[in-house]
């Protein structure tokens, strides 16, 4: 993962949500050194670690996160609804004067958007979650930088436009595919099943839309998530899409099919960087278009 990392990227923003997860400053600074040890050799790629919140994530952690140099924004999961996410927030409640501290340092709130609750369609939760959760959130915590990451939906896509101190980040496979692609030629394909799941065309064309309007409330996020070939390809498969080595190219296909390549820089470099108020990277990575096959697995570890 970090081999494709280095070679793709410049900079990343790293999620928490491993096997345990990040919660507090020591846990950062552990998994910051195990990563930077573990990079290929001559890698230059820049890290930006992320806090994983949970029920008792307390104000001296946001405060000790934010003054490391290492944190650059927190991550809510809503408890149970994706990859790792047990450990998650259970109610908006709880957290509530974490919310107010973030607001006040300017520590960035990164949201999984999506409810878990069994009476809600899979393909509701985004839209429940906007209208129950973040709605009264952004109510009382106006100043509360929030990126609503992977959106899937339109509504998603209103609710960002209609409201400021609010990004959104889009994924190359919500751009690209639909829900129906999930089941293409009557058979099911798990490399496609990931979390926020692919929603309806409408939607993907309103993601579509986002992108192609150029406005600095969206910007890329690859979400890109590895599992191993026996734990997607079986009767009880993870969730997540491997996008690493591809996303890029992908986009840029995608972006020529429409004359916007120019959008390339801004959507992947330069708009996240100005929300999160972070210095603009100067790196730079140079892609060839050539024809080439992509490997039906890469080496898991």
């Amino acid at each position: 993962v970090l081999t494709h990392a280095s070679y793709n990227y410049g900079r990343i923003l790293v999620m928490p949500n491993t096997i345990p997860p990040v919660r507090n400053l020591n846990d950062v600074k552990e998994y910051h050194s195990r990563i930077i040890n573990n990079l290929p050799e001559g890698s230059t790629l820049d890290l930006l670690l992320t806090l994983y919140l949970t029920d008792e994530t307390t104000v001296q952690d946001i405060i000790d996160a934010k003054e490391s140099g290492l944190v650059y924004a927190v991550k809510l999961y809503p408890a149970n609804v994706t990859t790792n996410s047990h450990h998650g927030v259970t109610s908006i409640d709880r957290i509530k004067p974490v919310l107010s501290v973030m607001s006040t340092l300017g520590m960035p709130l990164l949201i999984h958007g999506e409810v878990n609750h069994s009476s809600v369609d899979i393909f509701d939760r985004e839209k429940i979650f906007l209208e129950t959760v973040l709605t009264p959130m952004r109510f009382e915590f106006p100043d509360l930088k929030i990126v609503l990451e992977h959106i899937t939906t339109s509504d998603a896509v209103e609710f960002v436009e209609k409201h400021s101190n609010i990004a959104a980040t889009i994924t190359i496979h919500h751009l690209l595919y639909n829900r129906s692609d999930i089941f293409s030629g009557n058979k099911i394909h798990p490399h496609l099943f990931c979390l926020p799941i692919l929603k309806h065309e409408t939607d993907r064309q309103a993601l579509l839309s986002a992108l192609l309007s150029g406005s600095p409330k969206y910007f890329f996020g690859t979400d890109s998530a590895p599992h191993a070939v026996h734990l997607k390809e079986c009767s009880d498969g993870c969730a997540g899409v491997f996008s690493s080595p591809v996303a890029i190219p992908l986009l840029i296909e995608l972006l020529d099919q429409y004359s916007s390549r120019h959008l390339l820089n801004n959507f992947v470099s330069v708009y996240g960087a100005e929300f999160y108020g972070i210095p603009k990277t100067n790196k730079t990575i140079k892609l060839k278009k050539e024809e080439w096959e992509v490997p039906l697995e890469y080496q898991f570890g």
